[in-house]
């Protein structure tokens, strides 16, 4: 997330030169006052790095290893994996025409524990912003082809009945369950997710996660 001795710093990384310009030009006219760096390979990727972690990384699957290079999703996957074992608080999202191969990632993305979301490069611009938007709050997004059936954690569970049944708030959930507030908040998105409920205007979240918690049965 942001914090208060930098500006909002955000990496983009593709290796299409008009892809990225678009990228690029239409974050700044949402986020005008952040830091955007850009990267066309996995060296470049891992040089940026080394200068300062962002606050959001947004990148294409299909990019080469090196300049000259052929593109392939292959290296734009093992880099990822890297990135969420490296650093599993990074807000991360994937904006690619191959958002089918991250099934292979899908345990990783199971547990990381920053924002991640997942933008079909064929959405209009106000849904990768939008997908911008949530994984910087922190959420999780994975396509509905990518859940098979309803899989909810024990400890999501627990979330849900402390906060639903026994009407707790989330420090007081931490308390109980003797963790950390961001690790409740964590659960939160990962349940969100898989009962596919997702920021709306004018409704709230919470409320919408109660519904569909009792809709499916995790919670009377």
């Amino acid at each position: 997330m942001k914090s208060d001795t930098h500006p909002l710093r955000i990496l983009v990384i593709d290796d299409h030169e008009s892809v990225l310009s678009g990228t690029v030009g239409t974050l700044t006219q949402d986020y005008p006052d952040a830091d955007i760096l850009t990267a066309a390979t996995v060296e470049e990727v891992k040089q940026q790095l080394a200068y300062g972690l962002p606050d959001l990384l947004v990148m294409d699957l299909s990019i080469p290893m090196a300049a000259g290079e052929p593109s392939q999703v292959e290296s734009g996957i093992e880099l990822l994996r890297s990135l969420m074992v490296t650093y599993p608080e990074l807000n991360i999202v994937v904006q690619s025409a191959h958002v089918r191969s991250l099934v292979r990632l899908k345990p990783d993305i199971d547990v990381h524990q920053g924002g991640f979301t997942i933008a079909n490069k064929n959405l209009p611009l106000k849904g990768m912003l939008e997908k911008v938007d949530w994984a910087l709050k922190g959420l999780i997004y994975t396509p509905r082809d990518m859940r098979t059936g309803l899989q909810v954690q024990p400890e999501w569970l627990q979330v849900l009945q402390l906060a639903f049944n026994k009407g707790l708030q989330d420090k007081t959930i931490a308390d109980q369950m003797n963790v950390s507030e961001r690790t409740v908040r964590h659960y939160w998105t990962k349940v969100q997710d898989a009962l596919s409920v997702y920021p709306e205007a004018g409704k709230n979240i919470r409320i919408q996660t109660e519904i569909r918690a009792r809709e499916e049965g995790l919670i009377d």
